[in-house]
C-alpha cells in the first residue's frame, strides 16, 4: 500500500488492489493509516451498494441515519444528492456527522457516484491539531466543559427538510439533543481533540446561547484554520473514510447547475468521553 499525504491531515491510498477482496492484513493497514491521518481516500473504488456495505463492515457496524430512509435494498446506505436546479447543498456547513446523537458515529464512508464537471470538493479539518494549538490557559478552560448539540440548528436543516419530504423516516424525533465534552479523548489513540461544530453545537451546558456564543464562535473559527485542513477533489468512484471523532468536514457548494450524487455509510461509535 502506498500513502500520499494531502495536507495537515488526510492521505490518499493506492496499490490496494480490489477493495472487494482485501486481506485482513490490508484492512489493518488501512485502519492504521486512517487512525494516523484521520481521513483516507481511495481513487477508482467503484463499489456497488452491496460491496460498499461489505467494505464498511470490515471497519465497523453500519448504522441508520436518523432522519432519512436509505436505499430500498440497502437501508443503511444514505443518498447525498444535490440536483442541478438546487442552490443549497446537503450538509453545506462545517460539521461532525450527527453529533446530536448520544453515541455519534465513529466513522463515515462516502463514495462518489456522480460528480460535477468542476467544483464539489470536500474540506476536512483536524480537531486534534486544533486542540493542540490552543494555549495552556484555554485548554484548562475547556477541559471540563460540556456542550449541548442539537439537530435543529437552522443552517444545518435547510436541505435536510427537503429530503425529509421526499423520503423522511416516520420514526424520526422532532429534535435530537446530546451533551458531550468540549474536549474528547479518542478511544483508540488516546489523542485529545476539540468536539464542537457550527452545524450542531448550540451552547455550553449550564449557559445560555448568548453567553456561549463568543467562545463558541472563536472555537468554530479556530478549528478550521488553513493549517489544520486538507482539501479533496472528487472523481467518479472515489471513496473517503474519515474519523468522525476528531475531524470536521465541509462540502464546497460551487457547482450550481450540475448534479452531485454520493452514497454514505456511517459506522457506530461510542459515547464521547
Amino acid at each position: 500500500m502506498k500513502i500520499r499525504k494531502l495536507g495537515a491531515l488526510g492521505a490518499e491510498l493506492s496499490a490496494l488492489g480490489a477493495l472487494e477482496k482485501l486481506s485482513d492484513d490490508c484492512v489493518r493497514a488501512i485502519r492504521s493509516a486512517w487512525l494516523e491521518h484521520h481521513v483516507v481516500f481511495v481513487r477508482e473504488a467503484f463499489l456497488s451498494p452491496a460491496a460498499l456495505m461489505d467494505f464498511s463492515r470490515r471497519f465497523g457496524e453500519p448504522m441508520d441515519y436518523p432522519f432519512l430512509d436509505g436505499l430500498a435494498a440497502y437501508p443503511k446506505v444514505t443518498e447525498v444528492r444535490k440536483r442541478a436546479h438546487e442552490t443549497v447543498n446537503f450538509g453545506g456547513i462545517w460539521h461532525s456527522d450527527t453529533s446530536y446523537l448520544a453515541e455519534p458515529p465513529m466513522a463515515t464512508i462516502l463514495i462518489a457516484r456522480v460528480v460535477p464537471p468542476y467544483g464539489g470538493d470536500t474540506l476536512f479539518a483536524d480537531l486534534q491539531l486544533a486542540y493542540e494549538a490552543l494555549s495552556a490557559g484555554m485548554k484548562r478552560t475547556l477541559n471540563d466543559l460540556k456542550a449541548i448539540n442539537s439537530s435543529a440548528r437552522a443552517d444545518a436543516t435547510r436541505t435536510r427538510e427537503d429530503r425529509i419530504r421526499e423520503r423522511g423516516r416516520t420514526d424520526a424525533a422532532a429534535e435530537y439533543l446530546a451533551e458531550h465534552p468540549v474536549v474528547r479523548t479518542h478511544p483508540e489513540t488516546g489523542g485529545r481533540s476539540l468536539y464542537v461544530n457550527p452545524a450542531h453545537t448550540v451552547r455550553f451546558a449550564g449557559m445560555t446561547e448568548e453567553e456561549s456564543a463568543p467562545l463558541l464562535g472563536y472555537l468554530f473559527a479556530h478549528c478550521v484554520r488553513p493549517e489544520f485542513t486538507c482539501r479533496f477533489s472528487w472523481s467518479e468512484g472515489a471513496l473517503a473514510l474519515w474519523d468522525n471523532r476528531c475531524t470536521l468536514h465541509y462540502p464546497v457548494n460551487d457547482y450550481h447547475g450540475h448534479e452531485r450524487l454520493m452514497h454514505r455509510v456511517t459506522l457506530k461509535g461510542e459515547k464521547p468521553f
